[in-house]
């Protein structure tokens, strides 16, 4: 990568797909450059053949772009989830997403192991799908309150399971769909576990955490998450978004981080906005603020046209 020669990483939003029609373009006229458009377990009656044209349409001019598709679902224990991912895959291009974000699904209440055959076989299709449409698969690193030998819904939230899931599908269109806080909320570093991934790391949400070590120490873990960990809105947590945004940068990421509101302890419900548009303008100032061309390579390329039109 020519360091002297980036493009700004892109600060989105996530939108739940029952109200995208509703929301997205409001997000847009908030100043959030991207789109992350999710549906969890099921889309109900969605029609995203329908969805995905009137979506762009509807934020064409605005400068913000749909980036990603999102259905978490489990299609390791579920072949309608699966069928449906299928579904959501061929639809991703009709939204201009350029990445279709998961789960990594598992056998509920069985530990992460039992599962990796079954993903080899599930993720080796859909990861083939993808690629054939030149999309990327990006599995989120949720827990979703499951653990190692007692699996929710995912297998993908430590990374010792990404390299088993990795060995099982190796297509370089599979990877992660990352946000530092579900490692936090595991006591995980997560700058030093960027610098390790993020070559397979294809989308990013914006989500922090504060870590009460105090209570860690006092307590333990085995707890709920909230009492320990709450998981903030960037801006309000522990993470270093800078270090974050200078690791991608020196890595050659080329995608967005999209913040994943809805799930701060304190600026939620009315505090809703307030607290996204907080995350817009802090994670802006920590990528160095907008882009500002220098004005001498400005002047440089009007003389270089004004000649070229003689």
């Amino acid at each position: 990568m020519n360091h002297q020669d980036i493009s700004q990483i892109r600060i989105g939003t996530c939108v739940p797909g029952f109200v995208a029609e509703e929301w997205a373009p409001h997000m847009a006229k908030a100043g959030f450059e991207t789109i992350s458009i999710n549906y969890h377990m099921s889309i109900g009656d969605a029609n995203l053949e329908q969805q995905g044209p009137h979506l762009k349409a509807l934020l064409e001019g605005s400068g913000a772009e749909l980036t990603t598709l999102g259905y978490y679902c489990n299609p390791i224990q579920y072949e309608e989830h699966r069928k449906t991912l299928e579904r959501v895959i061929d639809a991703a291009p009709l939204y201009g997403a350029q990445v279709v974000s998961t789960f990594g699904g598992g056998y509920e209440g069985r530990p992460v192991d039992e599962a990796m055959k079954k993903f080899g076989e599930v993720y080796g299709d859909l990861a083939k799908r993808c690629q054939d449409k030149g999309l990327r698969l990006a599995i989120e690193n949720c827990p979703m309150g499951g653990t190692w030998d007692r699996v929710t819904c995912n297998i993908a939230f430590n990374p010792r399971a990404w390299t088993m899931m990795f060995n099982e599908v190796d297509n370089p269109a599979l990877g992660l769909e990352w946000e530092p806080a579900h490692q936090m909320i595991q006591l995980i570093d997560p700058i030093a576990q960027l610098r390790e991934w993020v070559p397979r790391i294809y989308h990013i949400h914006g989500k922090d955490a504060t870590v009460d070590w105090a209570y860690v120490k006092k307590y333990g873990v085995l707890c709920n998450t909230d009492c320990y960990a709450p998981e903030r809105t960037p801006g309000f947590g522990d993470c270093n978004w800078r270090d974050i945004i200078y690791i991608l940068h020196r890595n050659g990421y080329e995608g967005d981080i999209c913040v994943e509101g809805y799930h701060d302890p304190i600026y939620k419900d009315r505090w809703e906005m307030t607290a996204q548009l907080h995350a817009l303008n802090y994670l802006k100032w920590c990528r160095g603020g907008d882009f500002t061309p220098n004005p001498w390579e400005q002047k440089k390329l009007d003389y270089e046209a004004s000649t070229q039109e003689k």
